[in-house]
């Protein structure tokens, strides 16, 4: 007799097995999700479907929220890394992070856009923000008190205050479609500041790595220093599966040292780099490219929003020039009469050359400014005014009104005592004035010849000096 199932049988024998197996894996899945309810619930979907995982780090943003330079073709600016990410979280779990390097400066000013940049990467879901150069000028009791306030996931394995206390979170463990990432921040002890020990980057990472040997699947080192010592450290510690650098000067694509995968996003926020794990192989090395963020990529609703709201706090604390940090020196031992007349005075002896003035662009920089809402921000202020931060020049908007666009005194300088008496020279060299504002960042075309056409002037002679300034002067002989 043959005992062999029928096909009928078979069939029937194997939708049974299917469903048990079935009420396994489900009660498996469920069992799991409950076990990682704490997760957000965006972890536990990507957990279910088990999205890709892309790591994109930025690093040296320096301060620019916007892209770098006023000029239309310029790179970088929270906007458009935010469309970047948006359109990345689209199809993969995004692990965002930042190498270090965003403040532009520790001024009041600075302090304010560093912490509006902050704002912006936690929207864009920021998981680590490691501790670079121009942070930790900014102080530990300030990032501490930062922390707190906008909860932003700073990271450092290796500054300590004076206490000897850590002051930001050794590491961060994100899970990442249920492929967990422990992220570990350094810097280069080249970078010391005053009231903060830094200790050895590599010492500090591998007491890491020792404290959460069997919590995490891939080590990502987030490590701020300049190149060539990013690339001993590289070589100098196999563990880490991705080493992503910073103050490197220029982006470095993304290349194997050892078993470790290096990169850098570098240059003012311009560039990011992506990196994706190797699908299924711990034998091979993270790969990735780094992008620029030209002006293909659109501005992010969401950032334009952080914008304006920084925008907006700027026009009401509106900042004098002495709390931007952008004031240029005056030079020891000013003369006397080493004070911003103003435009106005000039037109008594060069009516020819202030007609000029005023049909230039130069009359009418402000006006550029008000076309954004950037007439509130001091970083582009200083090079649409007339004098700023220098004595009777422009000091903010509501102090000095009388100061906006850019007017003679900007290139021949404080001109009081000129205006007292004509034999006293302006203290400028005019021509040397202009790469100050025209410099690679805004006007990478600049070229005096080309741009000197625009605003030709200075060839009448001025008209007589008032009488008095000639009897002072001892052209004028007296009655």
């Amino acid at each position: 007799m043959n005992d062999s199932p029928t096909p009928r049988n078979r069939i029937l024998l194997s939708t049974i097995v299917g469903i048990c197996a079935i009420s396994i894996v489900s009660v498996a899945v469920v069992k799991g999700l409950k076990q990682d309810q704490n997760l957000p619930q965006t972890a536990q979907e990507d957990v279910a479907v088990a999205r890709p995982i892309t790591l994109i780090a930025s690093c040296d943003t320096a301060g620019w929220i916007v892209p770098c330079g006023c000029t239309s073709n310029q790179s970088g600016g929270l906007l458009r890394r935010g469309t970047y990410v948006a359109a990345e979280q689209q199809n993969s779990k995004v692990v965002l992070v930042d190498v270090g390097g965003a403040a532009g400066g520790e001024s009041s000013y600075n302090r304010t856009k560093f912490e509006a940049i902050l704002q912006g990467e936690i929207q864009m879901g920021i998981a680590a923000h490691n501790l670079g150069g121009s942070e930790i000028k900014l102080g530990a009791d300030y990032l501490q008190e930062l922390q707190k306030k906008i909860e932003i996931p700073f990271v450092s394995a290796n500054i300590r205050d004076a206490d000897g206390k850590f002051i930001a979170e050794t590491k961060r463990l994100v899970d990442a479609s249920g492929t967990r990432l422990l992220i570990v921040g350094v810097i280069s002890p080249q970078y010391a500041v005053s009231g903060l020990q830094i200790s050895s980057p590599r010492d500090a990472v591998l007491a890491i790595v020792d404290q959460n040997r069997d919590l995490y699947d891939w080590l990502i080192v987030l490590a701020y220093m300049p190149e060539e010592e990013l690339r001993r450290f590289a070589a100098e510690l196999p563990e880490a599966d991705v080493i992503l650098g910073g103050a490197t000067h220029q982006s470095i694509a993304p290349g194997s040292i050892g078993p470790t995968t290096v990169a850098a996003a570098a240059n003012q926020g311009k560039f990011l780099v992506q990196l994706q794990p190797p699908p299924g192989n711990r034998q091979a090395g993270w790969e990735g490219r780094v992008v620029e963020m030209t002006e293909d990529f659109s501005d992010n609703e969401q950032q334009k929003q952080n914008l304006q709201a920084f925008y907006a706090e700027l026009e009401k604390r509106d900042f004098t020039a002495s709390e931007t940090g952008f004031s240029p020196p005056l030079p020891v031992n000013p003369p006397a009469g080493y004070l911003i007349a103003g435009t106005e005075s000039c037109l008594k002896c060069h009516p020819a050359d202030c007609d000029q003035w005023e049909r230039s662009a130069h009359a009418h920089a402000w006006k550029t400014l008000t076309r954004s809402g950037a007439h509130v921000d001091s970083d582009c202020q200083r090079c649409h005014t007339t004098g700023f931060g220098l004595p009777g020049g422009f000091v903010s908007r509501g102090q000095s009104p009388e100061r906006i666009d850019v007017g003679c005194e900007s290139c021949h300088g404080p001109s009081a005592a000129h205006v007292q008496n004509s034999a006293n020279r302006t203290p400028f060299l005019a021509r040397d004035q202009c790469v100050y504002c025209h410099d690679q960042e805004n006007s990478p075309e600049f070229n005096y010849e080309e741009y000197w056409k625009q605003i030709i002037h200075g060839q009448q002679p001025a008209v007589a000096a008032s009488f008095q300034q000639r009897l002072e002067t001892g052209t004028e002989a007296k009655p």
